[in-house]
């Protein structure tokens, strides 16, 4: 029987940067902008949290449900690596603010930007497993960036967003390969967040880290799938996109590795088979524990479908964990809602708007006991992109109580 996704969307914010601009704002040295392949990085609001990201990408999916489809939705599995307490799980306020059924499994899994896969396999084992007709399991993955370095070169690829996945039997979206996973983990620093306010970066060992688990991740799967090939297999890759330029690197790699292919020849099918699932990363900046299944929706939205066809996915999770699955996408296969609008409808702001809004966002972050999060100081913003739009805001906190409203 079929398993996977029956349906997808996500949420990337309503407001961006420029990058380039970032670039020459914070002094960066532009010969370097090239390699990032980014052109616009979303950034959350302070009344923007990894609740409100994960709902407002979920939201769309479970309002598109009947009542008797909603109450079939058994479990839900948030993953990220932005949780806001160390034991009450942000499932517990998406479960409310989505009305999901009382009859809900709900839990928080983190493995850094592995996250969402992790989130993903365990909704699918949870579903796959069960005897009941029709059950369903709602996996979400999201992320909020934290206070990082200015002028540092990790600054400019930070996104912000969630994606949200119904997991069934009706495969409509990603039909799993079931069996056909490849894993590969190891312990290394490369990335880490410390502190709630802090990001900690080794740019070169998580660049390392990351092709050492792209290339025995697959290696694993092939021992897994007789025949399997890079290149023959799969109709499309997606792979976890922290900047568009990482991905290359790691395809580059593989390519030259399995199969001995020279520069043009890998640069062809780098554009044919891999730089539609890259087109909403490049705007978004990375997402974190969603950044690939941002990946998956722009492949949806920009490769060619017109008849099932097989796709690679590669995850990564720095610390480290990592999978290469397989599933085959069904012919017409879109994700739920425009989001190519939808990132076409944010506002643009400047650094200083950036450098006022990532102070003010010190207030939502974990441990944090009471606030108030007052929106004047970017009223105009959040009038034209948030008010009347019914989109999930934090309100306040009382006693460490997260408090959200409908905007």
């Amino acid at each position: 029987m079929a398993l996977g996704i029956e349906a997808v969307g996500a949420y990337a914010g309503r407001a961006f940067l420029d990058v380039r601009g970032m670039f020459r704002a914070r002094g960066l040295d532009l010969s370097r902008f090239a390699n990032l392949m980014m052109e616009q990085r979303s950034v959350n609001l302070p009344c923007e949290d990894p609740v409100t990201n994960a709902v407002n990408a979920a939201k769309p999916l479970v309002d598109a449900l009947t009542p008797e489809e909603r109450g079939r939705i058994e479990a839900l599995v948030v993953g990220t690596e932005s949780g806001l307490d160390f034991g009450k799980p942000i499932s517990t306020y998406v479960h409310h603010h989505l009305g999901l059924s009382p009859s809900c499994r709900s839990f928080e899994v983190k493995h850094a930007c592995y996250g969402g896969t992790a989130a993903l396999q365990t909704a699918a084992g949870m579903v796959g497993s069960s005897p009941v007709p029709g059950v369903k399991a709602l996996a979400v993955a999201t992320d909020a960036a934290s206070a990082t370095a200015k002028a540092s070169y990790w600054e400019p690829s930070e996104g912000a967003g969630a994606v949200a996945m119904l997991v069934s039997h009706d495969a409509n979206v990603l039909e799993l390969d079931l069996g056909a996973n490849g894993y590969h983990t190891f312990e290394v620093m490369d990335t880490l967040r410390p502190r709630h306010d802090l990001d900690s970066v080794d740019p070169d060992l998580s660049l390392l880290a990351y092709m050492r688990c792209a290339e025995e991740s697959f290696a694993a799967y092939q021992r897994r799938v007789a025949g399997a090939d890079l290149v023959d297999t799969f109709a499309y890759l997606a792979m976890h996109t922290p900047f568009a330029g990482m991905v290359k690197g790691a395809h580059r790699m593989l390519l030259r590795k399995q199969k001995g292919l020279g520069a043009r020849d890998i640069e062809a099918d780098f554009s044919a088979r891999v730089v539609p699932s890259l087109a909403y990363g490049m705007r978004v900046g990375n997402t974190f524990s969603a950044a690939l299944y941002l990946a998956l929706c722009s492949l949806l939205d920009h490769g060619e479908f017109a008849e099932p066809r097989r796709i690679g996915l590669f995850s990564y999770g720095s610390g480290c964990a990592s999978e290469f699955y397989s599933g085959v996408v069904p012919a017409g296969a879109r994700p739920t809602g425009d989001i190519g609008r939808a990132l076409a409808e944010r506002q643009e702001i400047t650094v200083e708007d950036l450098d006022v809004i990532t102070d003010l966002s010190a207030d939502r972050i974990f441990g944090v006991r009471d606030a108030v999060f007052d929106t004047k100081p970017y009223g105009a913003l959040f009038e034209d992109r948030f008010e009347g739009r019914g989109l999930l805001v934090l309100d306040r906190i009382a006693d460490f109580h997260r408090e959200y409203r409908w905007s």
